[in-house]
């Protein structure tokens, strides 16, 4: 049985930083892609960061490009999201998801999924 599960999220102030991990279990890692997406409330999910399974390509949607960066540790089966600069804009609660072969910016594609982990930034 497949599993992620998300945690670091939080409250934190306007410029504050968070690193959100994911760690997975139940899947080969190393061979998934790995995506971070975002859903505020009202709004839809939305593409954050994207990393292949070896870490050698990553992608970000332009609205956190240059302050999140996303990384993984295939050795400890765990994908991570650093969040620099925060914004009130970024409260979301926070997914990861794993999809084989490349990461893309749909969630359709996404085969697996976590519960989500809040984040909160107050101005």
């Amino acid at each position: 049985q497949v599993q992620l599960v998300e945690s670091g999220g939080g409250l934190v102030q306007t410029g504050n930083s968070l690193r959100l991990s994911c760690a997975a279990s139940g899947l080969t890692f190393r061979r998934y892609a790995m995506g971070w997406f975002r859903q505020a409330p009202g709004k839809e999910r939305e593409f954050v960061a994207g990393i292949s399974w070896s870490g050698g390509s990553t992608s970000y949607a332009d609205s956190v490009k240059g302050r999140f960066t996303i990384s993984r540790d295939n050795a400890k089966n765990t994908v991570y999201l650093q969040m620099n600069s925060l914004k009130p804009e970024d409260t979301a609660v926070y997914y990861c998801a794993a999809r084989p072969n490349a990461a893309t910016r749909n969630d359709y594609e996404y085969a697996y999924w976590g519960q989500g982990t809040q984040v909160t930034v107050s101005s």
